[in-house]
C-alpha cells in the first residue's frame, strides 16, 4: 500500500514537472516566434527604404546628407544580430526616416509625386505593423520571465537552462517628451 502511494507522488510530481517544462517551451517558442514576426516586417521596411530613397533622389540633390543617413541607418538595422542591437539601430532608422518625411515636405513636386507618396503609405503601415509586433513580442517576453521567475517554475526553468529574453525597448531619446511651438516666429 505505501509503494503505491510513494508510486502515485512520484507519478504526480513527474506529470507536474512535464507540465511546467512543456509550458515553458511553449513560452519560449511563442517568444522566438514573435522576434520573427518583428524580422519579417523589418525585412519589409527595410526592402522599401531602397525603393524610397532611389526615388526622391533626383529631386532632392541638396539632400544628400539626410539620403545618406538614412541608408546608414538601414545598414547598421540589417547587420544588428540581438534583439537590444537592433531595438537600438531601428530606432534609429525611425529617427533618420523621420527626418527625410520632414525634409520631403518642402519639396511640391515629390509631395505631388504618387510613387513617393505610395511608398510614404506602405512605410507608414510597415511603421504601424513593426510597432504591433514589437507589443506582442514584449507581452509575450514578460508572460515567459514571469513564468520562468514563479515559484516552483524557478526550480525547474534554473534546472534545464532556460534563460530570459530580452525586451524590445525605446532609446532614451525616445521616451523624452517632445517640445511643441505654435509660435509663428523662429
Amino acid at each position: 500500500m505505501v509503494g503505491w502511494i510513494i508510486l502515485a507522488v512520484l507519478g504526480l510530481v513527474l506529470v507536474w514537472l512535464i507540465l511546467i517544462y512543456n509550458g515553458l517551451v511553449t513560452l519560449r517558442n511563442d517568444v522566438q516566434s514573435s522576434w520573427k514576426q518583428i524580422d519579417v516586417q523589418l525585412k519589409r521596411r527595410h526592402d522599401l527604404i531602397p525603393n524610397l530613397v532611389s526615388t526622391v533622389k533626383g529631386a532632392m540633390e541638396f539632400e544628400q546628407d539626410t539620403l545618406e543617413k538614412v541608408i546608414s541607418a538601414r545598414t547598421r538595422a540589417v547587420s544588428a544580430p540581438t534583439p537590444a542591437t537592433k531595438a537600438e539601430a531601428e530606432n534609429m532608422l525611425s529617427q533618420a526616416l523621420g527626418k527625410l518625411f520632414a525634409v520631403m515636405e518642402s519639396y511640391p513636386a515629390l509631395k505631388s509625386n504618387q510613387n513617393v507618396m505610395q511608398l510614404q503609405e506602405e512605410l507608414t503601415s510597415t511603421e504601424n505593423r513593426i510597432s504591433f509586433a514589437r507589443q506582442l513580442y514584449n507581452d509575450l517576453v514578460a508572460n515567459y520571465r514571469t513564468k520562468l521567475q514563479v515559484f516552483p517554475n524557478n526550480f525547474v526553468s534554473s534546472a534545464m537552462n532556460f534563460r530570459t529574453e530580452e525586451y524590445f525597448g525605446a532609446e532614451e531619446a525616445d521616451r523624452a517628451t517632445p517640445v511643441v511651438s505654435l509660435s509663428l516666429r523662429k
